[in-house]
């Protein structure tokens, strides 16, 4: 590990991290070496090999003896332009990896904080300041062969240390072949199962492969934000969008207009489901793959972000009977996560419930899950009425599209069935507008609509490395706050940490308006009362907006103003 290993072993004794009954025991395993090996590099890796102690361990005790940052380097993605400062025969020889730059400073993850000599040589050449960050080995090792992967195919290189292998934390993929597999395809197929393991591991929701004049881009979506990383070279082009049409069982001949289509996969255990969509642009076809894990949702209302006030409204709405429930928003927001939650927490083995959905995202126990197939016949409005003669308690409709869907939807309402359901709209009363719009007959809309949530997604703030944090007057006045809303609350920012990628974020939570439809509000529908009304009613009876929402959630510390800013907009505009 280190250019002292004999000094790490003595270190990790002294720390508690393993005893000399331990390390002797590594050293008898050992046995003699040939000459030029060092013994206690040998034992170290044993105690490793072994489980007596780990990289992870030893690192964090080197980084506090030596005060050091850590780095997680199985986040970061360099850039081209950095990663030629140091050769691949270098980072792989001497373990570092370039980072960044910052400043004048060149950042670096390295696994051993003795070896000046390599940090002082790179500074030399390159005639920068360097500033490591460590890095556990086996993390750096894997981060190296995982960034340098642009060499040229053929002619020396192999396809192993140009495409690279899925990780060895027992990550792999398994996805159809998709036709005929030839020897030459090998590393494209190796490639594409790489890149969606390595999507899976950062948790992204989406994988963006955008064609550009002269590179082919590569960029991960996650936490509601792209990431950039390592792409291919542009030669490979061609083939890997081939490989991916191929998979998702669309035309390969067809290049002018968009196509959609659907890869199953299995990884960890898990089925995951990739929605395809290609889309031809000047350089090429734009392939955007939506990852939905059908086994790793959270389906607790608490997981949502919902306070103890607008779950319990929430959870009321839900359990009625009869009505309509809507949830709105624009793609992306977390409609359907909702909505499967809420269906999960009203699912009880004497309610019947059924979904017709288009795709059917997640796979639930205990409810009749309906497939969209447009191509035969199955409708949403034809699977609707299909459905209403199963006898159900509980109806879930994907989303409102047309006057069809919403009219079977609103009579269902009426006969006595709870319908949930989604709609594209900014806020949640303008769902009643929508409707409207749609076709439907306000008398309808006033008798069957319950209420409706407005949501939209903020990222949550980082619990490893959050500290209380202190915004200044202009942030306030940004959001529309004052000190003393502060008075009694703490306000939290993530300064960034390996847990959250240096980020300051880890995983969403939703902000939320929920309308609840009233008496009064019921009578100013059936009367044709515009949205400004409307919505002036609805904040009388106590609806919080989700501006409003996102500011308790920034005096809660959940998440932070600029987060806030991003997702919603002030109330005095809407």
């Amino acid at each position: 590990m280190t250019t002292a290993d004999d000094y790490v072993i003595q270190f990790i004794q002294d720390k508690g991290l393993t005893s000399p009954a331990d390390v002797n025991e590594a050293r008898v395993a050992v046995g003699n070496v040939s000459d030029g090996q060092n013994p206690d590099t040998l034992a170290l890796a044993k105690l490793v090999e072994t489980g007596k102690v780990t990289w992870a361990k030893i690192t964090a005790a080197l980084s506090l003896e030596f005060d050091m940052e850590l780095v997680d380097v199985t986040q970061v993605a360099p850039s081209e332009d950095i990663l030629k400062l140091i050769s691949r025969e270098q980072a792989e020889t001497r373990n570092i990896l370039p980072l960044q730059m910052d400043g004048v400073e060149l950042l670096v993850a390295i696994s051993d904080p003795l070896d000046t000599e390599t940090i002082d040589s790179i500074s030399r050449v390159l005639k920068l300041a360097i500033n490591p960050k460590l890095a556990p080995p086996d993390l750096l090792k894997d981060a190296i062969s995982r960034c340098y992967v642009g060499g040229p195919i053929g002619g020396g290189s192999s396809y192993n240390d140009i495409l690279g292998k899925g990780g060895d934390d027992g990550l792999a993929v398994e996805l159809p072949q998709g036709g005929d597999v030839k020897e030459d395809d090998a590393p494209i197929i190796r490639y594409v199962n790489s890149l969606i393991v390595d999507a899976i591991r950062r948790k992204a929701s989406d994988i963006h492969l955008e064609p550009l004049e002269k590179r082919f881009r590569v960029r991960f979506r996650v936490d509601g934000v792209l990431q950039e990383m390592k792409g291919p070279p542009k030669r490979l082009q061609p083939s890997i969008i081939s490989r991916l049409k191929l998979m998702a069982e669309v035309s390969l001949a067809e290049k002018r207009i968009p196509q959609d289509g659907r890869i199953q996969a299995r990884t960890g255990g898990r089925d995951i489901d990739l929605r395809v969509s290609v889309l031809p642009t000047v350089y090429g076809e734009s392939i955007v793959m939506r990852i939905l894990d059908k086994e790793g949702l959270k389906l607790g209302l608490p997981e949502l972000g919902f306070f103890a006030d607008d779950q319990a409204k929430f959870q009321g709405l839900i359990s009625g009977s009869d009505g309509v429930f809507l949830v709105t928003g624009p793609t992306g927001s977390g409609k359907s996560t909702t909505l499967y939650s809420a269906l999960n927490y009203i699912n009880k083995p004497d309610r019947k419930i059924i979904t017709v959905e288009d795709p059917v995202e997640y796979q639930m126990a205990g409810i009749n899950q309906v497939q969209v197939k447009r191509d035969v016949g199955m409708t949403f409005a034809a699977a609707l009425r299909a459905m209403l003669r199963q006898a159900p308690n509980i109806v879930m409709i994907g989303e409102i599209r047309d006057l069809e869907t919403a009219e079977i939807a609103i009579n269902a309402a009426l006969t006595g069935h709870m319908v949930f359901s989604t709609l594209h709209t900014n806020d949640s009363v303008s769902a009643v507008t929508r409707l409207v719009d749609i076709g439907v007959k306000p008398f309808l809309v006033s008798a069957a609509l319950r209420g409706a949530l407005a949501q939209r997604l903020v990222r949550r703030n980082c619990q490893a490395c959050a500290a209380p944090y202190k915004p200044t007057a202009k942030e306030l006045y940004s959001i529309g706050m004052t000190e003393q809303d502060l008075a009694s609350a703490t306000p939290m920012k993530g300064a960034g940490c390996p847990k959250c990628g240096e980020r300051g974020y880890k995983g969403r939570r939703g902000v939320f308006e929920l309308f609840v439809i009233t008496e009064e509000i019921q009578e100013m529908i059936y009367g044709g009362s515009n949205l400004v009304d409307l919505r002036r009613k609805a904040r009388e009876a106590g609806m919080r907006t989700m501006r409003e929402d996102g500011q308790r959630k920034v005096a809660s510390g959940m998440t932070t103003i600029e987060e806030v800013l991003g997702a919603t907009v002030a109330d005095d505009v809407i």
